[in-house]
């Protein structure tokens, strides 16, 4: 079993709030991330996936194929969007990391995943010093 990983950028701005929370209680929990205006991130995506390498290419997905799939599936529709109220799978959803990093995972998987190949960790730094990473 060989493990691919392609690696992918974008900026994507949101806000951490409950919206059943006062604002005093969103800002004693989420900080400066409750921002009534928004905040935003320099996100560094990871996508890793897993099979056996195929006897006539070598490879177990084609890693360009890999970008495109990304670029077209993920980063076109989060690239320098709202996360909050832009992006159709995360919609009513809280946009924390956590679920950011699941809803990547759901939208790449039928794409990727057949007989030979499986998703294994979508990897999401939200800064150089936090990220999440989700293993289905």
């Amino acid at each position: 079993m060989v493990h691919l990983t392609r690696v992918e950028h974008f900026n994507a701005a949101h806000k951490l709030f409950n919206k059943n929370w006062t604002a005093e209680e969103n800002l004693n929990v989420f900080g400066k991330c409750a921002n009534e205006n928004w905040h935003g991130h320099n996100y560094e995506l990871h996508v890793t996936i897993k099979g056996d390498p195929d006897p006539e290419t070598g490879f177990i997905f084609n890693a360009k194929t890999l970008g495109d799939l990304i670029k077209e599936i993920i980063v076109e529709k989060v690239d320098h969007r709202n996360l909050n109220m832009d992006v159709d799978f995360m919609k009513d959803k809280f946009t924390s990391a956590e679920n950011f990093a699941i809803g990547i995972w759901n939208e790449l998987k039928p794409h990727i995943e057949n007989e030979k190949v499986k998703m294994h960790c979508i990897k999401l730094l939200e800064t150089p010093r936090i990220y999440v990473e989700y293993f289905g």
